[in-house]
């Protein structure tokens, strides 16, 4: 039986390429799993024209009701993050944050790190005024272009000296 007396020119792309079937496949069962396979792709191309049809009617009646695309997003972030929330990770991840933000040995290291940034701001404090007095005493000398070597950095790594 070739398949003009079944009323199709169809062939199996298999057949029509190299002209043989696969193995275990006879000519019948090649053209029927071919029937099938047209039968198959155009239900697909008939249920994607549907869909699109149901995706444009869905956003029509959207439009009507004054639903925006930005409120949808904004609700499936707010479901998104109620879904997160209720998460078994993210309910073991809490706990365990809980856990260590009450243990001992976070209190004493958050102490231990805000004792270090409070001597931190005094040392760049202190480094900051002696800077601004360094500055200021250097105002404070005569400058002249007599012969003098007198240079800032000169001033700033040499201690200041007092003339009695």
């Amino acid at each position: 039986m070739d398949s003009s007396e079944h009323g199709s020119s169809v062939t199996s792309p298999g057949v029509a390429i190299g002209g043989t079937l696969p193995p275990g496949l006879t000519e019948e069962e090649a053209e029927e799993i071919q029937v099938e396979l047209t039968k198959v792709d155009d239900e697909i191309q008939t249920l994607r024209q549907v869909l699109v049809a149901k995706e444009r009617h869905a956003a029509e009646l959207k439009r009507r009701l004054g639903i925006s695309p930005l409120s949808e997003i904004k609700q499936n972030i707010n479901k998104g993050w109620h879904d997160v929330q209720c998460s078994n990770a993210y309910l073991s991840a809490s706990a365990t944050l809980e856990d260590i933000g009450r243990s001992d040995a976070y209190k004493r290291t958050q102490e231990t790190l805000s004792q270090a940034g409070q001597m931190t701001s005094a040392a760049f404090s202190t480094m900051g005024s002696a800077i601004r007095n360094r500055f200021g005493e250097m105002r404070a000398l005569p400058y002249s272009n007599s012969g003098s070597n007198f240079s800032m950095s000169h001033s700033l790594s040499m201690p200041a000296m007092s003339t009695k």
